[in-house]
């Protein structure tokens, strides 16, 4: 959600933090600011609305540049507590300007309490927000040693956060700690950064540590010093494959038509060297013992991730002949959920950081479950947290709304239960080669789609005023549409509803009129001529049908208004295929609206708080 960006080198401090926060802005957020420190005071800038903004206010800088060393933090904010004022934009002062500043993701739950018995002792507080009652903890505990003040602040301190601080009598040293959100260190030769996310500063070095949960980190121009229980201990740095260009548009209007069209490449890599028999179990170190004798697998996720574990559903089912419930995991954690050790449970997280999810899995573990995590960022807290990971290798994605990452979450699931179904027996390995050989072709058949000429630009055109939405399928065209709904919603911010193809007569029926466009999934399957029932319905009310269907069918031409048509292949696979028009469709609809494709309003790229 907020992003933090902090520099310890020989630059100036300004620009690079500009810079870092630059390349949070994919993230969501409402305000910014940047504090830095000139070797005698801190000076802070902070805005609201957009990085613009922050620019026009900096002008020529905060400091003199007489200082060879430059050090400072930044902060992208998405309010939680308090509105969008300057006041709640961080960073957040102390009681005294220019003594220390900090910056904070997450919540702190406790922070009233702490509030009222920092105002007894007379601190003053000057906002709305948790995080002030944090500077004003680290005022209180600094003794002249700033580690010792944060880590005695962190104990008093209930709820997921990540923070940084900046002290005056500590010029060139950045103090951070984290519990339950991201936080990692960036190391190039003679500078630091810490930052909430690797792609703050992956245009300045690739060599990355994690701060680990519960970690104090202290960063300077020598190095970082990391601090566990008070004590300091070793956190080895490793070198990440992602390339800078990823966090630019490369050319592309915006960062998810980049994204989307990056799709072919993200499955082939999320595929190579895991469609080989053995390949994906002893990649994850699960014996065939324990795939046999698995008796429930329970997928965890929220928004997108949720979708692509109900896409997975049907396959696992399928294939693997094992049953598979997905939920939400905001719903499920806070259930009475009846887990075992015979349950596999599958938590999916884009980021690694998302909160419910994390939340979910580590009550999966506390009654014994197997748990697995499905995520594309390395190092984060997610995969510190179960028995084993699978990556998605997707490559940094910036746009807000998910579109490869769901792709490469959808692949990898289906990789795993063809593993699974080898495991159990359930599949001959004549049919177990021929759909392992289907889902490797799956990647060109993207490309090829995304490369030929389709009807998609021109349907938004036709559509982009409609006020409503409604998408219908069934069996595997429902998690679609889910999707899709999804991605109209999030980033045209047009009311839409997804529904099961069957259950429309149960009620949404009555929404259509001849102003209603309709997206069916209609592509090739055993409910093919179901959902040919249910266009019917839909046209017998005047509404509008958009068809998604498979090459080849040209009777779908006589029942639909449009024909949107994805290359063939296994009906399951499909999904992987039928989803990327959609994707389309929501970013073209939303450009011709006017509206910010990468950024929507009110929402975030990773979710670390419930």
């Amino acid at each position: 959600m907020c992003g933090i960006i902090g520099y310890v080198g020989e630059r100036r401090a300004e620009q690079v933090l500009i810079d870092g926060l630059s390349r949070l802005e994919y993230r969501g957020y409402d305000s910014a600011g940047i504090c830095v420190s000139d070797g005698e005071t801190l000076r802070s800038l902070r805005a609201v609305g957009n990085l613009a903004q922050l620019k026009s206010k900096l002008n020529g800088g905060l400091t003199n540049g007489a200082s060879a060393l430059g050090a400072g933090i930044g902060h992208t904010r998405w309010a939680t507590h308090g509105r969008v004022t300057i006041d709640n934009a961080h960073p957040l002062a102390a009681c005294h300007d220019g003594e220390l500043a900090i910056v904070l993701n997450g919540i702190v739950e406790n922070f009233q309490a702490l509030r009222e018995k920092l105002e007894d002792d007379e601190h003053v507080f000057r906002s709305q927000t948790d995080a002030e009652a944090v500077a004003h903890l680290v005022e209180r505990h600094y003794d002249g040693d700033l580690v010792a003040a944060v880590e005695a602040t962190t104990r008093d301190l209930e709820g997921h956060f990540a923070f940084a601080v900046v002290h005056r009598a500590h010029h060139g040293l950045i103090v951070g700690a984290r519990r339950h959100c991201p936080l990692v260190v960036g190391i190039a030769e003679d500078e630091l950064f810490l930052a909430s996310t690797i792609g703050a500063f992956l245009a300045e070095t690739r060599k990355v540590a994690v701060v680990e949960d519960g970690d104090v980190v202290a960063v300077e121009r020598e190095g970082a010093r990391f601090y566990a229980a008070g004590r300091r201990v070793a956190r080895r740095a490793a070198h990440v494959d992602w390339k800078d260009e990823v966090a630019e548009k490369g050319g592309q209007r915006t960062f998810m038509l980049k994204e989307i069209n990056e799709q072919p490449e993200a499955l082939v890599e999320t595929l190579r060297g895991r469609l080989q028999p053995h390949a994906l179990s002893t990649e994850l170190g699960l014996s065939d013992d324990l795939l046999r004798d698995v008796r429930r697998i329970l997928v965890l996720a929220c928004g997108t991730a949720y979708h692509a574990g109900v896409v997975a559903r049907y396959a696992i089912e399928d294939w693997a002949r094992v049953p598979c419930d997905v939920d939400i995991a905001s719903e499920w954690r806070y259930r009475q959920p009846i887990v075992d050790e015979g349950t596999l449970v599958i938590g999916i997280s884009q980021s690694g950081e998302t909160a419910d999810t994390l939340g979910a899995l580590r009550l999966a573990r506390s009654f014994g479950a197997v748990t697995l995590a499905v995520t594309n960022m390395p190092g984060t807290q997610i995969t510190r947290e179960v028995d084993s990971v699978l990556f998605t290798r997707a490559g940094l994605e910036m746009g807000v709304a998910a579109t490869k990452t769901f792709t490469a979450q959808v692949a990898v699931l289906f990789a795993f239960a063809l593993e699974l179904a080898r495991a159990r027996g359930t599949l001959a390995d004549a049919e177990l080669e021929l759909l392992r050989g289907e889902l490797e072709s799956v990647p060109a058949k993207v490309a090829q789609f995304l490369g030929d000429d389709h009807a998609v630009a021109e349907i938004a055109e036709r559509e982009y005023l409609s006020p409503f939405f409604l998408y219908l399928g069934r069996h595997i065209g429902l998690p679609v549409c889910l999707e899709g709904a999804l991605k109209l919603k999030e980033i045209a911010y047009i009311p839409t509803e997804a529904y099961s193809a069957g259950e429309m007569k149960h009620g949404p029926i009555a929404l259509l009129d001849d102003k209603t466009p309709v997206v069916c999934i209609a592509t090739d399957s055993h409910v093919y001529e179901k959902v040919v029932s249910n266009i019917q319905e839909v046209r017998a009310r005047g509404a509008r049908v958009i068809a998604i269907a498979t090459d080849g069918n040209e009777s779908i031409q006589h029942l639909a208004d449009e024909v949107v048509y994805v290359p063939r292949t296994h009906p399951h696979l499909q999904a992987l295929l039928a989803v990327v028009p959609l994707q389309l469709l929501a970013h073209d609809i939303a450009e011709l609206r006017g509206l910010n494709v990468d950024q929507p309003r009110n929402l975030a790229k990773t979710v670390t708080v419930e």
